[in-house]
């Protein structure tokens, strides 16, 4: 049966495989972000826009090294919870 001991072990698990995932593309954006700012630092550049293109293109650039498997990550974890259905209704 369904306990809330299940329940809160299910929400860790999702919460913990959606800061895996993300987290590659957030690091990115900041990293890309901060080298950015430096650089509007030392060029006296005040510029807001200036860092969107650079993020964008980080975040993308990791998308494409890490796409296979952020969705192979998503997969598994999708697969674990449709597999739990049975055990859930009991």
């Amino acid at each position: 049966m369904f306990t809330s001991q299940s329940v809160l072990t299910l929400v860790q698990k999702g919460m913990m495989v959606t800061m895996m995932v993300s987290a590659p593309m957030l690091i990115a954006a900041l990293l890309t972000g901060l080298l950015v700012s430096i650089f509007q630092a030392a060029t006296q550049i005040n510029e807001s826009t200036l860092s969107f293109i650079p993020k964008l293109a980080a975040i993308f650039a990791v998308m494409l090294v890490a796409g296979p498997w952020m969705l192979a990550t998503l997969t598994d974890y999708m697969r674990e919870l449709i597999t739990q259905i049975p055990q859930i209704i009991g």
